[in-house]
């Protein structure tokens, strides 16, 4: 069922992905030849990304709780210490219920990688790669590529300067993007499923480490576009946790890989 529903997805072509009910939670991105703003030394041309599908929008405390309550074992306060740290799900009332800390259509957050893995295989995909995930926020409403365009990189950029300390808004507030992706930029920072290979200093996840700001400056060291500031703080955020760690602004979104 899962691969015929994979095989479905992705063999509508974009425009049919978004007007069908079955690319409703799904877009379909084509892939191809990708400039990472990264330093692959083995790629100097770009990565090939293959197409996949990715979720429109974060998944919210409503899907996760419905995750949790299927799958005990992903309850706060069961959750193996391995797999989650401690403040997992710690907005939420209690192990199944989420309260007005935790409304049901905002982004889950306080996630670990761990946890964040698990949902996406409950369904049968997976996290999207880093690449995967740059490709398809690389777009704004209208370009597939808008990151030289300076005012795109400004738009990003304020929201980071904005206080990470108030209420998440709802998702899907934002316009699509050229693929039909939301809230890619401007709601939380989400997961890769390669965040533990994004390590841009070989001692920035040392435990006890008194220096945290120097992540961003290794981040830099690493990147052919060091003009791109939105995309290395994403990279220095990423590279900077641990799968079991969680976080106020940490979310995700899944993905489907293209059937060979």
């Amino acid at each position: 069922m899962r691969r015929t529903l994979a095989v479905a997805l992705l063999a509508i072509p974009l425009a049919g992905v978004a007007a069908g009910a079955l690319g409703s939670r799904y877009a379909g991105l084509p892939g191809g030849m990708f400039k990472s703003v990264l330093r692959y030394e083995d790629a100097k041309d770009g990565v090939r990304i293959a197409p996949f599908a990715l979720m429109r929008r974060p998944v919210t405390n409503a899907d996760f709780l419905a995750f949790v309550r299927e799958h005990p074992q992903w309850q706060r306060g069961r959750v193996a210490p391995v797999f989650a740290e401690a403040r997992y799900l710690s907005h939420w009332t209690g192990p199944t219920t989420l309260g007005t800390n935790a409304p049901p259509d905002r982004p889950v957050v306080w996630v670990s990688w761990f946890a964040a893995d698990a949902y996406c295989g409950s369904l049968g995909a997976r996290l999207p790669t880093w690449n995967e995930w740059e490709y398809a926020a690389a777009a704004d409403e209208t370009r597939r590529d808008a990151r030289q365009d300076p005012a795109w990189r400004e738009r990003i950029l304020g929201w980071y300067s904005r206080p990470s300390n108030i209420a998440l808004p709802r998702v899907g507030l934002q316009a699509p993007n050229a693929w039909g992706v939301q809230d890619l930029h401007g709601l939380v920072w989400e997961w890769t499923d390669d965040a533990s290979s994004l390590l841009v200093d070989s001692d920035s996840r040392n435990q006890g480490d008194p220096d945290n700001a120097r992540f961003c400056g290794a981040g830099a060291l690493s990147m052919d576009d060091r003009e791109n500031y939105a995309v290395m703080m994403r990279v220095a955020m990423l590279s900077s946790l641990e799968g079991d760690d969680a976080t106020a602004n940490m979310g995700f979104r899944c993905a489907w890989s293209a059937p060979r």
